[in-house]
C-alpha cells in the first residue's frame, strides 16, 4: 500500500497573495506553484502546477467581496481534492458573508450558513481564521475551525505605547465582551458606545456610557466597513473630553466614504491587521499595519505537526 508523507503545501488566491507570501517565509517555505486560466466572458479555472499528490495543502484566500473571491477559493480547494491532496485547509484571514449569520428579519439568507456548506462541499477538511463577526459561526461547520484572535498582536502595540488614563471603548454594544477583554489584559477602564440605526450602514444616535472626560482612549472594533459608527464614536468621545482617540481593527473592509470617514475624523490613529489589504494610497500617517501572518504561520506549523493551539491566543 502507497505510503505518504503528508508534506506541507502552500497555495494562494489572487486576494491574498502578499499575506499567503508572507506566512510562507515565516514557514522557512515557499508558496506553491497555481495558476489562473481567465476567459473573455471572465469565467476562471485554477490549476495547480505542481503534484499536490498525499500533500496537507492550506489554501489562503480571504472572502470579502466581490464574491469570486470565495469562488476561486472553492474551486482551489475542489482541484486540490480532485488532485488527490491528504487534507485540505481553508485559511481565511478574513471570513466574509459573516454579518449574514442569523435570520434577523423575514425573508433573508443565512449567508455564513451557505458559506459554510459550500467549503464542506468543496472538499475542504478545516477551516482557519481570525475573529468570525459571530464566534456562533463556528457551529454552521461539520468540520474543524481554529478560530484565531488579533488580540495577541493588538494588546502588546497598545501596551508598547504607555498611554495614561487609557480607557477601552467598544463602538456599540455588540463588541462588549471584546472591548472587555482589552480592558481587562490592558488595566484599563471600559467605555460601552450605544447607537441606533435607522437602516443597514446607516449611524442614527449614539451615546457614550463610562467615564470619558481626560482619558486616552482606544476603540476596539472586529470589522470596519463604511466607519459610520467607528468615527461616530470617536467624535462623541472628543465631545465628551476625551484627550485623544485611536481605533484597532482587525478587518479594514472601509468600502463606500469609510476612508474620507476616517480622514475628518477625531480618530489620531487607525491600527488595523493585514487580513484585508488597505487601499494603496492610504495616507500612512493615520493607518498603522500590524501582521498577523506570524500567528497564522505558528498556528499552521502546529496543526500540521498536530501540535495544541490555544496557548498562542488571548481571548479572556
Amino acid at each position: 500500500m502507497e505510503q505518504y508523507d503528508h508534506r506541507l503545501k502552500i497555495f494562494s488566491c489572487r486576494g491574498s497573495y502578499t499575506f499567503a507570501q508572507q506566512v510562507a517565509e515565516q514557514l522557512g517555505t515557499q508558496l506553491g506553484d497555481a495558476e489562473l486560466t481567465v476567459f473573455s466572458d471572465g469565467e476562471f479555472q485554477p490549476q495547480f502546477t505542481e503534484s499536490v499528490r498525499g500533500a496537507t495543502v492550506f489554501i489562503v484566500q480571504s472572502t470579502n467581496p466581490p464574491a469570486n473571491n470565495l469562488f476561486e477559493l472553492l474551486l482551489m480547494i475542489d482541484a486540490a481534492r480532485r488532485a488527490s491532496a491528504y487534507k485540505v485547509i481553508a485559511v481565511i484571514p478574513y471570513f466574509g458573508w459573516a454579518r449574514q449569520d442569523r435570520k434577523d428579519k423575514p425573508r433573508v439568507s443565512i449567508g455564513s450558513k451557505l458559506v459554510a456548506n459550500m467549503l464542506t462541499a468543496a472538499g475542504c477538511d478545516r477551516v482557519m481564521t481570525c475573529e468570525l463577526h459571530a464566534a456562533q459561526i463556528q457551529g454552521f461547520f461539520d468540520i474543524p475551525v481554529d478560530h484565531l484572535w488579533a488580540s495577541s498582536i493588538f494588546i502588546p502595540y497598545i501596551q508598547s505605547m504607555n498611554l495614561e488614563n487609557l480607557s477601552i471603548a467598544s463602538p456599540d454594544m455588540g463588541g462588549a465582551k471584546k472591548a472587555n477583554v482589552y480592558a481587562k489584559n490592558l488595566g484599563a477602564q471600559l467605555i460601552i458606545c450605544h447607537k441606533d440605526r435607522s437602516k443597514a450602514n446607516v449611524v442614527g444616535s449614539m451615546t457614550a456610557i463610562g467615564e470619558v472626560q481626560g482619558r486616552n482612549v482606544v476603540i476596539v472594533d472586529d470589522m470596519v466597513d463604511t466607519a459610520g459608527t467607528i468615527t461616530k464614536c470617536a467624535d462623541v468621545l472628543m465631545e465628551r473630553g476625551a484627550l485623544s482617540v485611536r481605533a484597532v481593527c482587525t478587518h479594514p473592509i472601509l468600502s463606500g466614504p469609510a476612508y474620507e470617514r476616517i480622514y475628518a475624523s477625531s480618530i489620531k490613529e487607525f491600527i488595523v491587521a493585514d487580513t484585508v489589504p488597505l487601499r494603496k494610497d492610504a495616507d500612512n500617517s493615520i493607518f498603522t499595519v500590524l501582521s498577523m501572518t506570524g500567528v497564522f504561520a505558528s498556528v499552521i506549523d502546529r496543526i500540521y505537526h498536530n501540535e495544541p493551539v490555544s496557548d498562542l491566543f488571548i481571548t479572556s
